[in-house]
């Protein structure tokens, strides 16, 4: 009999899911590993030949040997058809539509939650864990997730959807460690090539980051239709030719695909007209938008509410704002200072100190 319960940890393969279980078990958890094979580029439109990060076959292997290693039970659970079908159709439909996705926000959102607790379930565990920088606390009969001690690799900005349920049943083991603490723990056990292991940065489904290929690998009639869109400037003036309105997001300034004699930034993606409108850089600045499709966590609804730190993509320092609810589950945004590339379909997270306070999606109405 275990001391704290039956803990079902996922495993890409990589230091922080690999130390997370290894911690669990040392406090006396019985640990059941789990790595969810999500995607392969046989399905998603990739090359075969050439399959990286947490769904390779180099992966799978390094999370099963410690398992192995440390005498708990490893399993692989093949979840591509529901990851496909929603997330990366998501994620072209997103650039059709002109807009910038972020497909890890909604995987954990929809689905890598989803199959982690259904799969708990099956095999009787109380727990899920992840090798999140996050933290989860409970306060007034609600969960709500908070920044991780580690602000250089705190992830609670792509947790902002879970719901209820989800986290009243998960734990974070490194959200109150460092990176470099974690390093020299996997080093002090023994585990030297593990310590030294480089993070991840891509989107698990696109080589490269390259979401030009991708998305004419998923799509090859693609290109066709939308070659020879117009650039316009700021006024609506015509000034050049693109490749087609997909394959640009808002403040891209590299890879126009021509020269302007001084830098030149994507402002907006009119995706019925197949035109990109560049500007300045000071084009780029707005100091409000509506947010949609929000999940509230640490209070029943989002608050209206002053000095709020707002975060409109990953790694943003956030900017005061105000919050006005609209609906139940959107909410109009003004910051305190301008805000540089605000893009429709990436997520805006709000916090109240170190708590989320919720988070949702940009929409396209932003003034």
């Amino acid at each position: 009999m275990s001391k704290h319960g039956k803990i079902l940890v996922a495993m890409s393969g990589g230091i922080d899911s690999t130390v997370s279980a290894m911690m669990l078990h040392d406090e006396g958890y019985e640990v059941v590993g789990v790595t969810m094979k999500t995607w392969d580029y046989a399905t998603s439109g990739g090359v075969k030949t050439k399959e990286t990060g947490c769904c390779s076959l180099d992966s799978i292997n390094d999370a099963r040997e410690i398992a192995v290693d440390k005498g708990f039970h490893h399993f692989i659970i093949d979840i591509r058809d529901e990851f496909g079908d929603y997330v990366i159709d998501n994620f072209v439909d997103e650039y059709i539509a002109g807009r910038t996705p972020n497909p890890c926000i909604l995987c954990n959102t929809h689905i890598k939650w989803n199959a982690l607790l259904k799969r708990a379930d099956m095999l009787d565990c109380e727990y899920i864990a992840t090798g999140h920088y996050a933290n989860i606390e409970y306060q007034d009969e609600r969960y709500f997730i908070s920044k991780g001690l580690d602000e250089t690799k705190d992830q609670s900005y792509v947790l902002w959807g879970l719901s209820q349920e989800c986290m009243a049943r998960t734990k974070f083991p490194i959200g109150s460690y460092n990176k470099s603490a974690i390093r020299d723990l996997a080093y002090s056990w023994g585990y030297e090539s593990l310590s030294k292991k480089a993070d991840s940065y891509e989107i698990c489904f696109v080589p490269g980051n390259d979401y030009r290929e991708f998305l004419k690998a998923r799509k090859p009639e693609l290109s066709q239709q939308v070659e020879n869109g117009d650039f316009v400037d700021v006024s609506g003036n015509k000034i050049g030719k693109h490749i087609g309105y997909p394959f640009f997001t808002i403040g891209q300034r590299k890879g126009l695909g021509m020269a302007f004699g001084e830098p030149k930034y994507v402002i907006e993606i009119k995706p019925e007209t197949n035109t990109v409108v560049l500007g300045d850089v000071k084009d780029l600045l707005k100091n409000s938008m509506h947010v949609i499709d929000v999940n509230s966590m640490k209070y029943p609804t989002i608050p209206n509410a002053e000095d709020i730190l707002t975060m409109v993509r990953y790694n943003d320092n956030g900017t005061m704002s105000t919050i006005q609810a609209l609906t139940d589950q959107s909410v109009a945004v003004s910051f305190q200072a301008d805000v540089r590339g605000i893009a429709p379909g990436q997520s805006a997270v709000f916090y109240e100190g170190d708590h989320v306070l919720g988070g949702g999606i940009i929409s396209n109405n932003l003034n």
